[in-house]
């Protein structure tokens, strides 16, 4: 069925999140590597679920690398392959190609590993919604599942909602260390401004590996 809009929304989740992720690579050095603990904080979160920094050590299985192929959110009805995203020759990152699959940022850790692996998907297009169009209807406690090309199953568990301007993308908080093996999801959502056709803000959903 296809979703009626009031008013045209050119997504332009691609260039405003390369801005995010070009800062990314000026800011922290070696991001070819691996996202390094550093990045700008401040910015305003819209849950009152506790920090996900707050979160301590649990009983998990710490798993091999591995790269996920799969993504299922039954709460808001996502299932998709995901692709993997790196920078391209200028040294932007990649988006997704397609509005109906998610991807991977290639150069964290893979979901079950410690740190935080990361997912982006777009949220809509000229078309309607996309693949990530719900994620902002996420809640403390619903289950993300991703599967590996090992064979293996990643549970995880949304402890946190975060919506921030995307002047003031916590990177640190998003791409930075953690204890515990964690998977963050981001799309755009917030205000959208008509126009620079640009949505304002990234909503991040924040989840940590639980057992099955």
């Amino acid at each position: 069925m296809k979703i009626a809009r009031t008013r045209p929304k050119v997504f332009t989740w691609v260039a405003s999140f390369a801005l995010v992720l070009v800062s990314l690579v000026t800011i922290v050095p070696g991001i070819n590597g691996r996202v390094a603990g550093a990045g700008t904080l401040g910015a305003r979160a819209t849950s009152a679920n506790a920090s996900p920094e707050q979160l301590g050590s649990h009983a998990v299985t710490v798993l091999a690398r591995s790269v996920p192929v799969h993504l299922s959110i039954p709460a808001i009805g996502v299932s998709t392959g995901l692709v993997q995203l790196g920078l391209l020759a200028n040294g932007s990152p990649q988006v997704p190609s397609s509005w109906h699959v998610a991807g991977w940022y290639k150069f964290g850790p893979t979901p079950g590993q410690v740190g935080s692996s990361v997912i982006l998907g777009h949220v809509d297009s000229v078309g309607g919604p996309a693949i990530f169009y719900r994620l902002s209807q996420l809640r403390k406690g619903s289950r993300v599942v991703v599967k590996l090309a090992d064979g293996k199953t990643v549970y995880f568990q949304v402890t946190a909602m975060g919506q921030y301007l995307k002047s003031k993308f916590p990177l640190k908080l998003v791409y930075g260390p953690r204890p515990y093996p964690s998977l963050e999801l981001v799309t755009c959502g917030g205000s959208f401004d008509s126009q620079t056709h640009h949505y304002l803000s990234s909503i991040v959903a924040f989840t940590k590996e639980v057992n099955a």
